[in-house]
């Protein structure tokens, strides 16, 4: 039996979000955010749409269970408005700004 996609090294996949360098968004998802973001902006890797738009910034990144569940998160993020993903994007900034700082014993 043949794996249709690779299983993340991880074990997770992500869902995300790409500020552009035009200040348009593009969602996608990965197993790998510093790889995928690194494609983003070169030359010749990365998504057709992010490509003129260089250089792109990770602005949101979410883990998922699975790859079945980080594509359906991104189809729920890509039907949201531009406004919507903003908000959705400082959400998850200002929740990371509330993290208590780890304790060490």
């Amino acid at each position: 039996m043949q794996l249709r996609h690779a299983p993340s090294k991880t074990g997770f996949w992500y869902t995300y979000i790409v500020l552009c360098g035009d200040g348009t968004l593009y969602t996608g998802v990965t197993t790998d955010p510093v790889r995928r973001v690194a494609e983003h902006n070169s030359a010749r890797g990365g998504a057709r749409y992010t490509r003129p738009r260089q250089p792109v910034r990770l602005v949101f990144l979410e883990p998922q269970p699975s790859r079945s569940a980080a594509c359906r998160r991104e189809r729920a993020i890509k039907d949201l408005s531009a406004t919507d993903k903003k908000h959705l994007i400082t959400w998850q900034q200002d929740a990371a700004d509330c993290t208590p700082p780890r304790l060490t014993i």
